[in-house]
This record gives structure tokens, C-alpha cells and sequence, in this order.
């Protein structure tokens, strides 16, 4: 009887660390409904899952069965994980999908995971960037067309039809057990890449004050865009050193060199198309959201690199 009148999720992304998470901290409160398009889900605990694609007509199955009060969207892939064509109709055009299936139900509330990279890095970045910097990634490189263009999808939905009550969070480099974000790949090595003459800040927040986040963010349910990211910063290089990772330094002179460099290597944690996040600073402003849903993070970056030194 209990089961029946508990409130049904749907999670998107369930294979990933931060979605598992997510789902071991609900679970207690909610009926949760795993979804993933790119593995089966083996989540160690009694949650209904499935293995399907978006864009196939079975998805729609899901919905016609379960008849969810939310979506917590976290199954965008990053753009070292497929192509660019895998990625756009995965993320553009599944996110399509899956909003538009949350309007023709009746979805109620509603998350999307994004990204800080939809900022682009650039030397003429302000210091802090807040919500309503303009996302110029798309323009300073095509492997991120697919984020900004998902943002850009969210935002209409977000305004246009307000019943879905949206939430968008733009994080920081996630970091910490279970990461495999491009970020995170890299602090995990020995042996780390740096672009000489280089040393942007850069933020990090645990996956467990994610995972708080996302929590907090969808069942307060204010809709809207926030950046989600810790007040204080580390420049990068320091940041490897902490981590217990060598430097290998990179030469940054003429530019082409670098990305050829990184093309030749095949370094998953230091792809040609996000060099320039290695370069400049992308620093935002995480104020919003804090104020908002009276958040702080609890891990300290210490608590972040020791795991990182432990792994060497």
C-alpha cells in the first residue's frame, strides 16, 4: 500500500556515478524508475530499470506504464564519450524527446543536468560568470554544439511551457569516486598534461554535494537556470600537483602544435577540442543557487585530491 502512494521518479543516465548516487539517496522516498541508452543498469539495489534509447518508440512504453511526478534528466554524454552525430541525437534531439513525453503526461517536475563548458573558454571571460553570460562554447568549437544546443532546447521548454516546472543545473567539474569525466580522468593518472605558460583556476565539487544538489534542486523545485559550484578555486597546475599526478608539460606555441600533440596522444583526459579549457579560466558563479536553496558543500578540495593521491 505504502509503494502505491509514493511519488514515481524517472532518472535518466542511471549507469553513471552521479545518477547512482542520486537514486541510492531517493530511493528511501520515492518509487525510481532507471533509465539508460548507453549500458544495462546493474545498480545493486531493488529499482526498476531499463536498457532504451530515446528516440526509439518504446520509450514512450515507459511512460504509457509508469506515471511519473518527475524526471531527473543526468543522462547527457560528455564530448569525449561518442561522435558528434551520436551525441546530437542523443542529447538534443533525446532531450527533445523525453520533454516532450514529460508534457504529453504530465510530468509535473522537472531536472536537466548541463555543463559549465557551455560558457566556452576563452581569454576574454569575465572573472565570474553568472546565468546570463551568453554560451559562446558552439562557437569556439564544434564538439560542443550538442551542450549548448540541449541548454538552448531546456530554455524554451523552460519558458514556454511553465507546467513542467524546469530546473537546469550547470556544475562545475564534478569530481571523486566513480567520475569519468574528462576532468576527473586526468587527476586520476600518474602522469597529467599541462599547456606550458598556462594556469587557469578552475572549480571542483565532490559527486556527493552534486548528488545533494541535484536532490535539493528537485524536490524544492524552483524552477530555472543555476550555475552549481563551490566559492572557492585552485589554479589547475596546483591542482595535479595535489592529486599526486607528474606534470608532462605541452608546448602552447604555435597553437596547432598543441592540438596536434593531443590528436597524436589520444588522451582522454586531454581531447584537442577542450584545450582551451586548460588554458583560460572559466569561473562561475555559484551564488544563485546557493542563496536559492540555501546550499553549501561540505567536501573541502583536500577531501577531493587525497582521493586522487590514494589511486597512485
Amino acid at each position: 500500500m505504502e509503494s502505491q502512494t509514493r511519488k514515481k521518479i524517472l532518472v535518466t543516465g542511471a549507469g553513471g556515478a552521479l545518477a547512482k548516487k542520486v537514486i541510492n539517496k531517493l530511493k528511501t522516498k520515492y518509487t525510481i524508475v532507471a533509465v539508460d541508452f548507453r549500458t544495462e543498469i546493474d545498480l545493486g539495489i531493488p529499482v526498476i530499470s531499463y536498457k532504451v534509447d530515446f528516440n526509439k518508440r518504446i520509450f514512450e512504453d515507459i511512460f504509457r506504464e509508469h506515471k511519473f511526478d518527475g524526471i531527473i534528466h543526468l543522462g547527457r554524454i560528455g564530448s569525449t564519450e561518442s561522435d558528434r552525430f551520436n551525441r546530437y541525437n542523443a542529447n538534443v534531439i533525446g532531450t527533445r524527446k523525453l520533454l516532450d513525453l514529460a508534457k504529453k503526461y504530465n510530468v509535473p517536475r522537472n531536472l536537466i543536468l548541463s555543463t559549465y563548458f557551455v560558457y566556452g573558454a576563452s581569454p576574454y571571460n569575465p572573472s565570474l560568470l553568472d546565468e546570463k553570460t551568453p554560451l559562446k562554447a558552439s562557437e569556439l568549437t564544434m564538439d560542443l554544439v550538442d551542450s549548448v544546443e540541449l541548454e538552448n532546447l531546456a530554455n524554451i521548454y523552460l519558458y514556454k511551457y511553465p507546467e513542467l516546472n524546469l530546473t537546469i543545473l550547470r556544475p562545475c567539474n564534478v569530481a571523486g569516486p566513480g567520475v569519468r569525466n574528462t576532468f576527473s580522468t586526468l587527476l586520476s593518472e600518474k602522469n597529467a598534461p599541462v599547456v606550458m605558460g598556462f594556469n587557469p583556476l578552475m572549480q571542483y565539487i565532490h559527486i556527493d554535494d552534486m548528488r545533494d544538489a541535484v536532490c535539493l534542486a528537485f524536490e524544492k523545485n524552483k524552477p530555472g537556470i543555476y550555475n552549481v559550484a563551490p566559492e572557492d578555486y585552485i589554479a589547475f597546475q596546483d591542482a595535479v600537483k595535489l592529486s599526486g599526478c607528474n606534470k608532462i608539460y605541452i608546448p602552447s606555441i604555435p597553437p596547432i602544435l598543441t592540438e596536434r600533440i593531443a590528436k597524436f596522444m589520444k588522451w582522454k583526459s586531454f581531447p584537442a577540442h577542450l584545450i582551451n579549457y586548460y588554458k583560460f579560466p572559466v569561473i562561475i558563479d555559484g551564488s544563485l543557487f546557493s542563496t536559492t536553496f540555501n546550499w553549501k558543500p561540505i567536501k573541502t578540495l583536500d577531501e577531493i585530491f587525497s582521493y586522487y593521491r590514494g589511486l597512485k
